[in-house]
């Protein structure tokens, strides 16, 4: 009889090669070509970004309200009120607690930096002339993108997620398994393997993309806080060290990550709180904001649904169409550590506290950031757009507007600190997540080696990277989320259909060993 080895993993914990060599293989590859031919590269992902954009925008735009709408009926049918976990169980983790990790594990540090600026972005738009004010429009638009609508994926798919985790308790920790209920045995041959391919590399496509658009902020308020240099090695070294940073949360697991998480709110509750309070637009802000609300709801089926067939001003092909890709992508990982993070909770209270945690958090934030700057143009006390034109910097301008508050220097470094602590939390989450798809088999309570988690931690910084050396500009990182995100779409549609197959069979099984 020979004996086994101590540290050799079981046999279901065999390394699935579909998840890491052949990703790891395709990210190589366009970390190359980015780096070595950065034109060509560019051009090539601009003609495929204008076809799928452009020729099938409506296709994102009808999967973007039809999954909103299809959370609301989860959530107030039968199929709401199936506990993820057994019976009665109670919820593992308090609401704040749940609710922070629920925020912090997707784009957090990028919701913190558009709310900076991407009024400014709208206030130059045609179509904002077209349809009226910029003090309307300008403060409208941010909460529309960022609000139910790509909230909808997390809430849904963490619902599906939760359910195939906690309630069917597979063994395949995989977007795949997800599907199992419409796929059967095709799960776990070629159309399941293409689904997890799919899924990784619109994991990685996602997190490049966060890296490149928000890192650079980072780097802009270090210049200005210590007086180094701005470049492109700045920001590389900036990425190297959040790196470090959440690569050494991960290794502490699931306590380590809502740790982080309850740091992050915090924190930008204290941010959010100074801007407000010591601002000296508190009043402006506030209407702003419930104005803009008002606005949003009045007109929401209409945005969702234009498409400007016209081609007139581009306006969805650029923005709407991105925004719903930018989160699908997203929604590869962060609903996957949502839903194992919602044991003991009901459907209905996953989809509804993601909308109630999630949504709240970050309208507060536009509204707040957003219209400090907004208000601080339309009253005269400092020209952003004419700065911006000026210097051409979306990151030096951002700088500039928090200039204007007093004590800047610590709005600043808690600016840092806050996007660093959201950047760990969300990558720390998502490398468990990732490490976990990287097994054959993977149970519940089981977590990923430490070298598996090392691998994804260096994997997840090596496109950002690339994206940087590249002559990218923001056309160039949302064509990455708008191509990796055509076929997610359709899987999540897949996984929702499979999720309410399944859990019809589940209430049936249920009701059949009733007394």
């Amino acid at each position: 009889m020979t004996m086994k080895k101590k540290n050799a993993p079981p046999a279901g914990r065999r390394l699935d090669p579909a998840t890491t060599i052949v990703p790891f293989g395709a990210i190589l590859a366009l970390c190359v070509l980015f780096v070595l031919a950065p034109e060509r590269s560019t051009a090539t992902l601009s003609a495929i970004r204008s076809f799928l954009g452009d020729t099938f925008g409506v296709y994102y735009l009808i999967i973007g309200l039809g999954v909103l709408i299809v959370s609301l009926w989860i959530s107030f049918s039968d199929l709401g009120k199936i506990t993820l976990g057994r019976p009665g169980e109670k919820p593992k983790y308090g609401f704040w607690t749940w609710g922070a990790m629920v925020f912090t594990c997707g784009l957090a540090a990028d919701i913190l930096f558009y709310s900076l600026c991407e009024w400014i972005y709208y206030a130059q738009e045609p179509h904002v002339a077209e349809m009226g004010s910029i003090q309307d429009w300008a403060s409208t638009f941010p909460l529309f993108h960022w609000g139910p609508t790509v909230w909808s994926f997390y809430a849904t798919l963490a619902a599906c997620f939760g359910f195939m985790l906690h309630v069917r308790g597979v063994k395949k920790q995989k977007y795949s398994e997800a599907c199992r209920a419409l796929l059967g045995a095709k799960t776990d041959r070629a159309p399941g393997r293409i689904i997890d391919v799919l899924a990784v590399v619109a994991l990685i496509a996602g997190t490049a993309t966060t890296f490149s658009v928000a890192t650079p902020l980072l780097s802009a308020a270090l210049t200005s806080l210590v007086g180094v240099p701005s470049s492109k090695y700045l920001t590389i070294a900036i990425l190297a060290v959040t790196c470090l940073v959440y690569t050494l949360a991960v290794m502490k697991g699931i306590r380590g990550v809502s740790w982080l998480a309850n740091a992050c709110m915090w924190l930008f509750g204290a941010l959010l709180g100074y801007v407000l309070l010591f601002g000296g637009q508190a009043r402006y802000i506030i209407e702003t904001g419930f104005t803009a609300l008002g606005n949003m709801l009045q007109n929401y089926i209409g945005l969702s649904t234009w498409t400007d067939p016209l081609r007139t001003s581009s306006f969805p092909q650029n923005w709407t169409i991105f925004y719903w890709a930018y989160w699908m992508v997203w929604a590869v990982a962060s609903p996957f550590f949502m839903g194992s993070i919602s044991r003991g909770r009901t459907v209905k209270q996953v989809i509804l506290g993601t909308y109630i945690f999630g949504v709240s958090s970050t309208l507060i934030s536009f509204i707040v950031l957003g219209n400090y700057g907004l208000g601080l143009q339309m009253m005269g006390r400092f020209d952003s757009l004419a700065f911006y034109e000026a210097c051409g910097d979306l990151y030096q301008t951002v700088i500039a507007i928090l200039g204007t508050l007093p004590a800047h220097k610590l709005v600043l470094a808690l600016l840092a600190l806050s996007m660093i602590a959201f950047y760990a939390t969300s990558f720390d989450s998502i490398t468990l997540v990732a490490s976990q798809y990287s097994y054959r088999q993977f149970q519940g309570d089981e977590e990923a080696s430490r070298k598996m988690k090392l691998f994804w931690a260096i994997m997840l910084i090596l496109l950002p990277i690339a994206l940087i050396f590249s002559e990218g500009s923001m056309n160039n990182l949302q064509t990455v989320s708008i191509i990796a995100a055509f076929p997610i779409a359709l899987v999540i549609v897949l996984i929702i259909a499979s999720f309410i197959k399944d859990a019809r069979a589940y209430l049936a099984e249920s009701g059949s060993r009733r007394p």
